[in-house]
């Protein structure tokens, strides 16, 4: 009996990952607030009924909970988030994301308004890893740009959006680059370089419909000169971008970035060494709901995956696509995932493994695999009426501007879609391959582990 389980998989086994997703999403409908129930308590719930429902002993159970917490790549995760909370509290403190903004704002006109917003926004996000911390730095000056020239606030706002979800799919920290880096085992350097080929012609394309919208504007207004900038508060960014493309460890990009941001704030007098130790451990603090959902969403993972759960999703999608369709498959999950939840990192680190395993047993190249999650979470994200970035814009403009209108000026996400899509089916391989009963076999272990 367990023999056949283990080769067809048990549909029952994914009940405690249902819990932990419908819970989530009907708090979140239920509230109107998809924030407002932590997630650590949603995957608590699916690893107290995962202890229900499941067969093993209590002790073995509790050994495979811990065994899925306690996974290299689950902790590798974790200690990141950590480095990269630190390093985006330090900067802030240190004023580096007011002289990149000032920076940015500086040099703008009326016919660049638009595209120096996602611009700008873009460079952001993609220096602190997180679209909603850029929509939130940025959004107030944006709506106040609208209020104040003839610029359309709901292509204003689209730039805005568009350019924090271009930095979040791209940035070397940003949490669903490190997510889908570690679930894939690839590192931040290649999955940024197939990501490139992708996103980067499509923001070109964006920027050139941005730019023939804002020459359609009179110069009635001349913007910036007013700003103060300091560029060697610019520079841990900097810093962390160089050394993270050129391949150095992540660990140790993120530390110098955090040790250059607290000299550069200490000299400057911004904060002491006692206030940058406190700031430091405030970035620690502030990953927490990240940290513990990760270590947990580990744990249920390993749960499911003993059970047979992950067995019975990979044969399910398996006889729906072959190695020409992975690709969407892939994309399709995450993507239903990310409607579920609207979390692109949560979403990412749910079906991070099973993406691992489909790569395997197909033979898939992993970088392309890591990328496409990434930037199909990134698409949905962007585009659900009750994600986090949607609702940040749409209360900003104070009912100024309606879903709709925001959404379908959002050039790059929609280009961003039609270019993957393309992307995928023109590199993908012609022919599809058969596995060996060795790489069944090897599946197979894989999934008992």
């Amino acid at each position: 009996m367990n023999s056949v389980i283990k080769s067809k998989g048990n549909f029952y086994a994914l009940l405690p990952l249902f819990l932990f997703v419908f819970t989530f999403l009907g708090a979140g409908i239920y509230l109107n607030d998809f924030y407002a129930l932590p997630s650590p308590i949603a995957v608590i719930l699916g690893i107290v009924l995962a202890m229900i429902l499941f067969k093993d002993s209590m002790n073995t159970k509790i050994s495979t909970l811990l065994k899925g917490c306690g996974d290299d790549k689950i902790l590798t995760m974790c200690l990141i988030y950590l480095l990269a909370g630190a390093f985006t509290v330090v900067c802030k403190a240190t004023g580096s994301v007011d002289a990149i903004v000032n920076l940015g704002l500086q040099y703008i006109s009326i016919h660049w308004l638009y595209a120096g917003v996602f611009i700008i926004t873009a460079f952001l996000s993609i220096s602190t890893g997180t679209s909603v911390g850029a929509i939130v730095a940025l959004g107030a000056v944006v709506i106040g740009f609208a209020d104040t020239t003839e610029a359309s606030l709901a292509i204003l706002s689209a730039s805005l959006l568009g350019g924090a979800m271009f930095g979040d799919n791209l940035s070397i920290i940003s949490d669903t680059t490190i997510a889908a880096t570690q679930s894939l085992e690839v590192s931040m350097k290649d999955k940024f370089k197939q990501n490139v080929i992708i996103a980067l012609p499509v923001a070109v394309i964006s920027i050139g419909i941005l730019l023939y919208q804002g020459f359609a504007l009179e110069d009635t207004l001349g913007l910036g000169a007013s700003y103060s900038v300091n560029m060697i508060k610019i520079l841990p960014y900097i810093l962390v971008l160089v050394l993270a493309i050129s391949g150095l460890n992540v660990f140790a990009v993120l530390f110098i970035g955090i040790i250059t941001a607290g000299i550069i704030g200490i000299i400057y007098s911004d904060f002491g060494v006692l206030q940058f130790a406190k700031l430091s451990y405030e970035g620690f603090t502030s990953m927490t709901e990240i940290f513990l959902l990760s270590l947990l969403t580990g744990g249920l993972a390993a749960l499911v995956t003993k059970a047979g759960g992950i067995r019975f999703l990979i044969n399910f999608i398996n006889s729906k696509v072959n190695s020409k369709t992975a690709y969407f498959g892939i994309a399709g999950l995450v993507s239903f995932t990310n409607m579920a939840i609207a979390n692109n990192t949560v979403s990412i680190i749910i079906t991070g493994s099973i993406a691992k395993k489909l790569s395997d047993q197909f033979l898939l190249n992993r970088k392309k695999v890591a990328s496409v999650l990434d930037i199909f979470a990134c698409i949905v994200q962007g585009l659900l009426p009750y994600g986090a970035q949607v609702l940040i814009i749409l209360s900003l403009a104070e009912g100024k501007i309606n879903y709709l209108d925001l959404v379908s000026n959002v050039w790059y996400l929609w280009l961003l879609l039609i270019g993957t899509i393309i992307y995928i089916q023109f590199t993908s391989k012609k022919d599809p391959i058969v596995k060996s009963d060795k790489e069944e076999f090897i599946l197979d272990e894989m999934l008992a582990e």
